[in-house]
C-alpha cells in the first residue's frame, strides 16, 4: 500500500535554522522539500565531495594489499587532494609521454639525430636539411644536390641533403628537426615512465583507504544535505526595530500521516509553527510503500528499474510480484534451468547463514523465479532442451497434457469442432499467453472501477471490460486457430462471434459516454467527440495489448529450440572420449548464454508487460520518487 502523507510547512526563527534542522534529523520522519541552497559553506562541501570522488575512483581497482586504514573526514580530503595532485601530475605526464613517442617513431626512421650538432656545422657554414620523398621524384633531382640516402622504405628515400640551394625547390618534403636529440627524448621517456610507475605504486598503495573515503564521503553527502536544507529556506523579514523577530524562516515537506503527532509534540516542544494539510494532485508528494514480507519481496526488481509509483497512483507491489513470477517461469520455459538458479538461491541463502545474516529478498525472489520454472518445466515437461522420450515416465506423467511437450504432436479437438478442425499444443500454450492477457489487464480495469466507485466513470471502465472479453475471443480467431474459433461458432444457441462484437460494441459506447465523466454525460460525450480518433484507436490498442502477450510463448519457444540446438550438437561428442571434454564445454557454454539470454528477455518481455500494458490500463505513468525523511 501507499503510505497516505500529510504536506507539512515548518516556521523557525531565522537564527534557529540549524537548531531546527539537527533536531528534525534526529526526529527522523520529514520529508524536506528543498533541493537548492547557496553560500561560501555550501560551495566548500561540494568542492570537497568532488575532490573524495575522484579519489574514490582513483584508487578503486588497484588491487592494493594492507589493513584498512580508517580516515576522519580531514584525512580523507587531504588524502583525496594529494590524490588529485598525483592524478593531475600523471595526466600531465602521460600527455607528454604520448608527444615524446609520437616524435620518436616519427624521427627513428632517420636514426639519431641531435640538433646541437647540426646547429655547430650551421655556424661553419654547412647547411644540412632533412627529406623524405618519393623514390620517383629523388631520382630526377639530379647531380646538383648534394645528398646521403639515410634508407628506403617501400616507394619513400630519406635523405640527408647538404647545402640550400634547392630547399625551395623540396620544401614539401622537407622534415623538421627536433628540438631535443633522440638521446634526450629516449631519456626523458625513460623518465616519464619511471615516474608514471611511481603513480601508479603510490596510487595502489592508497587502495587501502577506499573503505574510509566512502565512509567520509557519506559523512560529506549528510553535511551537504544539512548546510542545503539550511540555506535554501525560504525567509522573510518581519521587523527591523531592535529586540523584535527579525526574521522567519519556513520551508514544505512530507510527512507520514501515521507520524504527524511526533511533528506536532516536536513544534511545541521547540515552539515552531507548523501546518499540516492533505496533499493535492498538484503536489510533488514522495512515496512510501508498505507492504507484507513476501511482497516486499519485489522491492529488488522496482530499485533496479528505478520505477516508484506516484502517490496518486496504485500500488501494485502484489500484482508485480505475482505475474513476473509467471512471466519468468514462462520465458525460461526449462525446468532443468530452474532448478539451476534454485541450487544458486540456495547457496546464497547458505552464503547468509553462514555469516549469520539474515535471507536478502534478492535471494529469496531468485529462489521463487527457480521454483516458478520449475512449475513451468514440470507443466510443459521441458527439462535442458530433452526430447520427453529422453525422460522418465513419472516425470512425463506429472506434466499438464493439452500444453505438454509429450503431446506435441498430438491435436486436440474441442467438443463444439465435431472433430473436424483441432488446436495444437503451441496453440494451447498461445491461449494459455492471452488468458494471462484477459486475466492482468481485467484486473486493472476493476482496480480502477474500485477507485471510481462513486463516480458514473466507472461504467466507462465497466465498458473496458467487455471490450476485452469481446476482442479476447477475436484475438483467438484471427492469431490462434480461425476455424476453431469462427466468428459464426455458436455453442448451445448462444451466437459466440455475434456474442463478441457485441460486448465489443456494448463497451465502446459505455467507454464512449462515460470515461471523461465528471459529473456531467453531455460533457464526457463532447470530450470523447474531441479526441474521437484517440477513441477509436483505444479499440485497437486493447486489441494489441492482448496480442502483445504472445511473445511470453515466442521468447520461450526461442530458448527451447536454442537448448534443443545445443544438445544436437554436443549429443555426437558424448559417445568419444576424445571429445566428451569439448561436449561439456559446448553445453556448459551453450546452456549457460541461453540462461543469459533468457534473462534479458525477462526484463525486456516480462518486465514491459508490468510497466507498460498493465500500468496504461490503469493509466499509471510511474511518475513517483522516493520517501526520503531527514535522518541520521
Amino acid at each position: 500500500m501507499i503510505v497516505p502523507m500529510k504536506k507539512a510547512t515548518v516556521l523557525v526563527l531565522g537564527e534557529e535554522r540549524g537548531r531546527a534542522l539537527k533536531k528534525l534529523r534526529k526526529l527522523g520522519v520529514l520529508h524536506i522539500k528543498i533541493t537548492e541552497g547557496s553560500g561560501a559553506a555550501l560551495a566548500d562541501l561540494n568542492k570537497q565531495k568532488a575532490l573524495l570522488e575522484n579519489a574514490v575512483y582513483a584508487v578503486s581497482g588497484k588491487g592494493g594489499s594492507g589493513e584498512e586504514r580508517r580516515l576522519d573526514l580531514k584525512g580523507a580530503v587531504e588524502l583525496a587532494e594529494k590524490v588529485e595532485q598525483l592524478a593531475e601530475e600523471k595526466k600531465n605526464l602521460t600527455a607528454e609521454l604520448a608527444g615524446l613517442t609520437t616524435e620518436l617513431e616519427r624521427l627513428k626512421k632517420f636514426g639519431a639525430v641531435d640538433p646541437a650538432e647540426i646547429d655547430c656545422l650551421a655556424r661553419k657554414k654547412i647547411h644540412l636539411s632533412l627529406y623524405e620523398m618519393p623514390a620517383s621524384e629523388y631520382k630526377n633531382l639530379g647531380d646538383e644536390l648534394t645528398a646521403l640516402v639515410l634508407s628506403k622504405t617501400g616507394k619513400l628515400v630519406r635523405f640527408l641533403a647538404v647545402g640550400e640551394e634547392k630547399i625551395g625547390a623540396l620544401e614539401r618534403y622537407r622534415v623538421d628537426w627536433p628540438e631535443r636529440s633522440t638521446a634526450e627524448l629516449e631519456r626523458r621517456t625513460a623518465g616519464i615512465r619511471a615516474r608514471l610507475d611511481g603513480i601508479e605504486a603510490e596510487l595502489k598503495g592508497y587502495s587501502c583507504c577506499k573503505a574510509g573515503l566512502k565512509e567520509a564521503l557519506s559523512e560529506l553527502d549528510r553535511q551537504i544535505e544539512f548546510e542545503t536544507f539550511r540555506t535554501g529556506m525560504e525567509r522573510e523579514v518581519l521587523s527591523e526595530r531592535p529586540g523584535s523577530a527579525g526574521e522567519v524562516a519556513y520551508f514544505h515537506g512530507y510527512i507520514p500521516a501515521e507520524d504527524a503527532e511526533k511533528l506536532k509534540c516536536a513544534a511545541r516542544e521547540n515552539a515552531w509553527g507548523i501546518l499540516l494539510e492533505d496533499p493535492v494532485p498538484v503536489d510533488d508528494v514522495p512515496t512510501k510503500l508498505r507492504n507484507n514480507r513476501f511482497v516486499s519481496l519485489i522491492y529488488p526488481i522496482t530499485d533496479f528499474l528505478g520505477t516508484v509509483p506516484g502517490y496518486f497512483e496504485y500500488d501494485i507491489s502484489g500484482w508485480f510480484l505475482g505475474f513476473i513470477l509467471i512471466f519468468f517461469g514462462i520465458i525460461f520455459g526449462d525446468g532443468g534451468y530452474g532448478l539451476l538458479i534454485c541450487a544458486a538461491a540456495a547457496g546464497m541463502l547458505a552464503a547468509s547463514y553462514r555469516k549469520s545474516k539474515s535471507f536478502s529478498p534478492a535471494s529469496l525472489l531468485v529462489l521463487l523465479f527457480g521454483g516458478a520454472t520449475v512449475l513451468w518445466g514440470v507443466l510443459t515437461c521441458t527439462w535442458f532442451g530433452l526430447d520427453p522420450a529422453q525422460l522418465p515416465e513419472w516425470l512425463r506423467n506429472l506434466s499438464l497434457p493439452f500444453i505438454s511437450n509429450v503431446y506435441a504432436d498430438k491435436i486436440w479437438y474441442p467438443f463444439w469442432t465435431g472433430g473436424e478442425a483441432g488446436l495444437t499444443t503451441a496453440q494451447n500454450t498461445q491461449i494459455v499467453c492471452f488468458l494471462l492477457a484477459l486475466v492482468q489487464l481485467t484486473v486493472a480495469h476493476i482496480m480502477v472501477m474500485i477507485r471510481n466507485r462513486r463516480s458514473l466513470q466507472l461504467l466507462g471502465d465497466l465498458g473496458s471490460i467487455l471490450q476485452l472479453f469481446g476482442i479476447f475471443y477475436v484475438v483467438l480467431a484471427f492469431v490462434v486457430n480461425g476455424q476453431v474459433f469462427s466468428m459464426s461458432l455458436t455453442i448451445g444457441g448462444v451466437p459466440i462471434g455475434n456474442t463478441a462484437i457485441g460486448l465489443i460494441a456494448a463497451g465502446f459506447i459505455l467507454s464512449f459516454v462515460f470515461s471523461n465523466y465528471e459529473g456531467n454525460v453531455l460533457k464526457s460525450v463532447l470530450e470523447s467527440c474531441k479526441n474521437i480518433v484517440s477513441v477509436l484507436l483505444g479499440v485497437v490498442n486493447i486489441f494489441s495489448d492482448i496480442v502483445s502477450y504472445i511473445r511470453l510463448w515466442a521468447v520461450g519457444l526461442a530458448g527451447a529450440a536454442i537448448s534443443a540446438t545445443v544438445n544436437s550438437l554436443a549429443s555426437p561428442m558424448l559417445g568419444d572420449l576424445m571429445l566428451i571434454l569439448f561436449a561439456i564445454i559446448l553445453l556448459v557454454f551453450g546452456h549457460g548464454l541461453n540462461m543469459i539470454l533468457n534473462i534479458l528477455s525477462v526484463i525486456v518481455h516480462g518486465v514491459r508487460l508490468n510497466t507498460l500494458e498493465f500500468s496504461t490500463h490503469l493509466g499509471m505513468s510511474w511518475s513517483g520518487h522516493k520517501f526520503k525523511p531527514f535522518k541520521e
